[in-house]
């Protein structure tokens, strides 16, 4: 995670994790856009604004929604967890941005990856804990 130059602006990089899905998003002084793996952000995510908005909820905490556009590479998962991880990734872009954003995106957890995944699957089980039917006789 480091600040770029190119060609005359600064891009800012973060990594975000959750789940199974890994989003390397660059953040770049704009007007706000946001893109997803090369298509508009609220086509990639069907115009559903609970995912836009968990996405760009670091820069709204911040108050910097229309000043950097969000340019995004994310791949495993589905949905919900690549909103999450563009999230993280979003946040940890803003810490480099400037040091003193860390405090209130931590406040709010948008520093904090989420470490919930899928249990594994257990021998002599269907799932991770569904055990057969039990039968007496």
């Amino acid at each position: 995670m480091q600040a770029v130059e190119q060609s005359d602006r600064v891009v800012y990089w973060g990594t975000g994790r959750r789940k199974s899905s890994v989003a390397r998003v660059r953040l770049v002084p704009g007007s706000g856009q946001m893109v997803v793996n090369d298509r508009p952000g609220d086509n990639y995510f069907n115009y559903q604004a609970a995912y836009l908005s968990a996405a760009k909820a670091p820069l709204e905490t911040l108050g910097l929604e229309n000043e950097y556009d969000i340019l995004v590479k994310a791949h495993g998962g589905g949905l919900t967890g690549q909103a999450d991880s563009i999230r993280l990734g979003v946040a940890r872009a803003l810490c480099q941005l400037d040091p003193d954003n860390r405090q209130p995106l931590k406040s709010e957890g948008y520093l904090t990856r989420d470490p919930r995944a899928k249990e594994r699957k257990k021998y002599g089980l269907h799932k991770a804990r569904k055990a057969p039917q039990y039968s007496k006789r």
